[in-house]
């Protein structure tokens, strides 16, 4: 059976019956987890088998792990710091600042594959202009070529583990205020600037075999009317074809505010296909997914699927072994101290 284009979520610790005979729909390709869904490295690390084993090839699970606010899995789990402490460093040293963004990169993919996680929504590629509510401290920096330079250790040491990285949110979220998770943002910024400063990130990480990207739910009103994640032009025109990128395209959560002009949840998504989306996030809607789900179900690219195969984790070793490492107990040791005062969680 191959992967279909929806990626949604499940409500506990364990599958429910409900959620098996939904996740075999040939629609469905992939699985996000939330805090709600850990406990312990144990506990998740058999969530995560059973979900692989419904399906081959294997259903995609992901989680959002990028440290700081946004860490869905945290006891028994290294604490991350948020990935402004890299920028931070970079402005003091720059060699340092790039052997800990590898080290980071490669810790927090590590600990996931140890579980049998397949990706995390990591990087953030998105610039920190300083005005941002829900991206902030998530950005690497305000520069372009330093979250490029930063981004590209961090992808390095990802690789290292087993674990693809994929760059968010496509073409920029930095330069507006509202969170997309309640509104629908606009940039009123020219194509010029944002080719300037927002693309770079992107064009350098694709250079350097970036395998994903994550579209922003933001308007840029003087360049396309539609969210970038609905957009031909964002998507067909700049992405692929003026930047090459060949891999694959995640929309973010359908769900969020920001999604919600363009109608109801099987128009989003398929809107959204049709833009040049690959997979389609939908999440804490389950019977909108469900409703997705069916009005997928004849959905299929080949493309798709193979972009999707190249997202599949590598070599992972249990949480044990991975404890016993020395490169792990270096690794934790490295990070600790980054962040001064840990934050309150952002369960996005």
């Amino acid at each position: 059976m191959t992967l279909g284009p929806l990626m949604l979520d499940v409500a506990g610790l364990e599958l429910t019956q409900e959620d098996r005979e939904l996740l075999v729909h040939p629609a469905v390709g992939g699985i996000i987890l939330f805090t709600r869904n850990y406990e312990t490295p144990e506990q998740v690390s058999a969530l995560v088998d059973e979900i692989h084993g419904l399906r081959n090839p294997h259903l995609l699970v992901a989680v959002d792990q990028e440290g700081g606010r946004v860490q869905r899995f945290r006891d028994g789990f290294t604490r991350l710091p948020p990935l402004a402490c890299l920028g931070e460093l970079y402005d003091t040293d720059r060699t340092r600042a790039k052997h800990m963004a590898d080290t980071m990169g490669w810790l927090m993919a590590a600990e996931l594959r140890a579980v049998g996680v397949d990706i995390s929504f990591a990087p953030v590629l998105d610039l920190n202009y300083g005005v941002s509510t829900v991206i902030g401290n998530r950005a690497l920096h305000k520069r372009p070529e330093v979250v490029a330079e930063l981004a590209h250790a961090y992808q390095s040491g990802m690789q290292k583990a087993g674990m693809a990285a994929t760059g968010k949110h496509f073409p920029g979220h930095g330069a507006v205020e509202a969170d997309s998770h309640h509104v629908l943002p606009v940039d009123p910024r020219s194509y010029e600037d944002i080719a300037q400063w927002d693309l770079v990130p992107f064009e350098r990480m694709i250079h350097y075999g970036l395998a994903a990207v994550m579209m922003a739910h933001v308007v840029y009103a003087e360049v396309d009317a539609h969210p970038a994640g609905f957009s031909r032009f964002w998507i067909k025109a700049i992405l692929r074809d003026q930047l090459g990128f060949q891999g694959l395209v995640f929309s973010d959560d359908l769900s969020m505010e920001a999604a919600a002009s363009a109608g109801s949840y099987p128009d989003r998504a398929r809107l959204s296909l049709e833009a040049g989306c690959d997979m389609v996030l939908i999440c804490n809607a389950r019977d909108q997914a469900a409703q997705v789900a069916e009005a997928l179900a004849d959905y299929s690219n080949p493309v798709t699927h193979s972009r999707l195969a190249r997202l599949h984790g590598r070599h992972a070793p249990d949480m044990s072994q991975l404890h016993a490492s020395p490169r792990w107990t270096q690794a934790v040791a490295a990070v600790r101290g980054c962040e001064a005062e840990p934050e309150l969680d952002l369960d996005l």
